[in-house]
């Protein structure tokens, strides 16, 4: 028979199309938010996630590294950047069209202005003396204190970005099995250096203020100490984990971070 394939008990196998990659997709366009006469919002994407975190502190790396006039400060977040300018000097027209100047540049070139990407590994006692809530989240999970502080420490976290107060770090890559709602009300003032856990994120708080988050430990580390230079130790698109130490060691170890020394290690 002509035309067709044949197969089964004739020894001819068809030839089979070359595989191929598809094309990964484009990135989101970016949106440009007014919030106000002063302030342009670079919203990325709705998404919380590495890519999307990436394009945001690649830009605003490429904005620090060649601003255009009149541009005042910026502020990256999960999945946006926005930028103070003075209108007086840089019309709105003028900062969309150097926004879309850096956006243009090669990722490669964009990633390698940027820099950044260090690993942290930070101290962090779980005894429940310090870790406050660390039972509490464990029984909302179904584990055991322990079991919980655990999976706490194997987590690889990424500095997404700092907020709500000085020194204030978002987290993502909380396990799964750590995955919670934040409280319903919120709790009494957390203490300094306080490790928590809420609403599928991780955070270090460093200013005790109440706060809907669960503290599941407690580093003597200093993010923010404005007497430092740089005064936030870690930076957006750090990653860090949480190394586990017992009641004394923290204590030993927070005399020495009062005393200005870094104690928290970074891979070189």
């Amino acid at each position: 028979m002509v035309g067709r394939n044949r197969v089964a008990g004739s020894g001819h196998v068809p030839a089979k199309a070359p595989m191929t990659t598809p094309d990964p997709e484009p990135p989101i366009r970016p949106r440009f938010l007014d919030a106000g006469e002063a302030a342009l919002v670079v919203e990325f994407g709705a998404a919380v996630d590495p890519a999307t975190n990436d394009r945001v502190l690649a830009l605003d790396a490429a904005l620090a590294a060649d601003p255009p006039p009149g541009l005042a400060e910026t502020v990256p977040t999960y999945r946006s950047l926005m930028i103070h300018y003075d209108p007086l000097t840089l019309s709105r027209a003028a900062l969309v069209a150097a926004v879309e100047g850096r956006l243009a540049e090669r990722a490669a070139e964009r990633a390698a202005a940027r820099g950044g990407g260090r690993h942290w590994t930070i101290p962090c006692c779980y005894d429940p003396a310090l870790a406050e809530d660390i039972e509490e989240a464990a029984a909302l999970v179904g584990l055991a204190g322990a079991d919980a502080a655990a999976r706490h420490a194997e987590g690889v976290y990424r500095v997404y970005m700092y907020g709500f107060a000085p020194g204030f770090a978002y987290l993502g890559g909380l396990p799964e099995a750590l995955a919670l709602p934040r409280r319903p009300s919120p709790r009494p003032p957390h203490p300094p250096g306080a490790v928590m856990i809420g609403g599928g994120l991780a955070a270090i708080g460093t200013v005790p203020m109440p706060t809907g988050w669960y503290v599941v430990g407690r580093t003597p580390e200093r993010l923010f100490a404005p007497e430092r230079e740089p005064a936030f130790l870690i930076e957006s698109g750090d990653t860090l984990r949480f190394e586990p130490v017992s009641a004394e060691a923290f204590a030993a170890l927070e005399r020495r971070a009062a005393a200005g020394e870094v104690v928290a290690g970074r891979a070189a």
